[in-house]
């Protein structure tokens, strides 16, 4: 027997009730943070609850069910959140939705930078007698990788609390890939240029200026709309790939491709490239999904490994620019 089509979405409606009654109730008593309505109940949620709710509190639609500002990935058919309250949003983190590994990908991706910082201020750079500036030039490397992970995690938390929640988060998201980008480039930057301080401040000055600029053009109305997605896209891919100027400039520095110190990096800034175009070719082609929409709802869709490749490379990353200080300390700068 064939069901109504208004039984259907009375049905649809009910469950959309069950996220939004909770989102409503809570509207006495509370104050927006970065759009994010909190009140009472999310505190003890904090603090007490995290792990006390029952799983039907939190109802999971498919896409053609949620509002448009959710809409992305339409092979990524089901395991979505709708209009939480944020004390269910802290609550989902423990409640297997499509997001789940975006969220936790990039969330233990922040306490492992945040382990390398201690451990390199601590343990590492002590036992190298390391300068103080080799101490402000790695943390502030990890800590860019760490604000990344942050702006990351708490968008794929809150982007179902609101459409304005929505929109506030992505612009932080974009704001750590921003970040993130830069944490590559200060170390790399300032050891390779490390005899060439002319240099080395002209590319430090010019990423700046790049990163700062791409931080002002999100304030354009239409940045972090659907129909701007390939905007943003070439912004950032732009913002990655100058990094191959002055990898050109510093191979021609050091006499070329035959150059000893040459044929030790360049093999690392490849592979670094290499892992940043297979990260954004799972982004762009949406692959795996894309051939068997709704199999990867909740493991395996591309933009979990976005999130798994992107923590991969900035470790690798991390661990060549230890490499290259190493290098610095053993070989003295040319009189």
């Amino acid at each position: 027997m064939s069901i109504s089509p208004f039984r259907r979405y009375d049905s649809i409606k009910s469950r959309q009730a069950k996220s939004f009654s909770a989102a409503v109730q809570f509207q006495d008593d509370s104050y927006h943070i970065l759009d994010i309505e909190i009140d009472n109940n999310g505190f003890e949620t904090c603090q007490t609850g995290i792990c006390d709710f029952d799983q039907k509190q939190i109802a999971l639609f498919k896409y053609h069910e949620i509002p448009d500002f959710l809409k992305g990935n339409p092979y990524v058919v089901h395991g979505y959140r709708s209009l939480l309250p944020f004390s269910m949003c802290m609550k989902s983190l423990l409640f297997w939705t499509n997001e789940t590994l975006n969220i936790w990908t990039h969330f233990l991706g922040f306490f492992i930078f945040l382990l390398l910082v201690l451990y390199d201020n601590i343990v590492y750079l002590p036992s190298l007698g390391g300068s103080l500036s080799d101490h402000i030039i790695l943390t502030i490397g990890l800590m860019c990788f760490m604000f990344c992970m942050l702006c990351s995690t708490g968008f794929h938390i809150f982007c179902c609390h609101s459409e304005r929640a929505s929109r506030r988060w992505l612009a932080l998201d974009m704001t750590g890939v921003s970040m993130g980008i830069i944490g590559c480039y200060l170390p790399a930057v300032y050891y390779a240029f490390y005899c060439l301080t002319i240099w080395r401040d002209i590319y430090m000055f010019i990423i700046t200026v790049l990163s700062a600029c791409t931080l002002m053009f999100q304030l354009h109305p239409h940045f972090f709309t659907h129909s701007w997605f390939f905007t943003r896209v070439a912004v950032y891919v732009g913002l990655s790939a100058y990094g191959i100027i002055p990898t050109i400039h510093w191979i021609y520095l050091n006499g070329g491709i035959s150059s000893p110190v040459v044929q030790m990096f360049i093999p690392k800034v490849t592979m670094m490239y290499m892992l940043g175009s297979l990260a954004f070719s799972f982004y762009i082609t949406k692959f795996p999904e894309r051939i068997l929409p709704g199999k990867f709802d909740y493991i395996g869709s591309s933009h979990q490994l976005w999130h798994i490749i992107i923590v991969v490379a900035f470790c690798y990353w991390h661990k060549s620019g230890e490499e290259i200080l190493i290098y610095r300390m053993n070989h003295e700068c040319p009189a």
